[in-house]
């Protein structure tokens, strides 16, 4: 089994188009937004054999797949995140999740963008440390 880290690189170089372009700055953003993410591969199963692109600190971020029209990161508690700038535009009817689908040659508000996962890793962060008090 490769590495995450492998893994996210062969998705990212894998569409050789924009989309891979996209996945690779979105990741760099990630990053510079929270150095303490760690990625994973989630999710391989017989019927996604390659699985799925995590990010993660305390509990999943989001997830950064590419798809044939956009690339889509969805929030795993995006539902309860604020988002002023409106960067939400998927998944929007669910309790839960929400995701960004970003398109060819869109603009991304790097700012807005690297408060969301701010704001994400905070969620996770205290649902984490609730979870702690309540093992004791």
């Amino acid at each position: 089994m490769e590495s995450a880290t492998a893994f996210i690189d062969e998705n990212i170089n894998q569409p050789g188009d924009w989309r891979g372009k996209t996945l690779a700055h979105l990741r760099k953003l990630i990053h510079e937004a929270d150095p303490g993410i760690v990625e994973e591969r989630k999710w391989v199963k017989p019927s996604n054999p390659a699985g799925v692109p995590v990010f993660s600190h305390h509990g999943i971020v989001c997830t950064g797949e590419t798809h044939k029209q956009v690339v889509k990161l969805t929030f795993a508690r995006g539902a309860s995140l604020k988002d002023p700038k409106k960067l939400f535009n998927s998944s929007l009817e669910g309790n839960m999740r929400r995701a960004i689908d970003f398109r060819e040659g869109e603009k991304i508000d790097e700012a807005a963008f690297k408060q969301l996962i701010r704001a994400a890793v905070l969620a996770n962060s205290l649902a984490h440390a609730q979870r702690a008090v309540r093992k004791k």
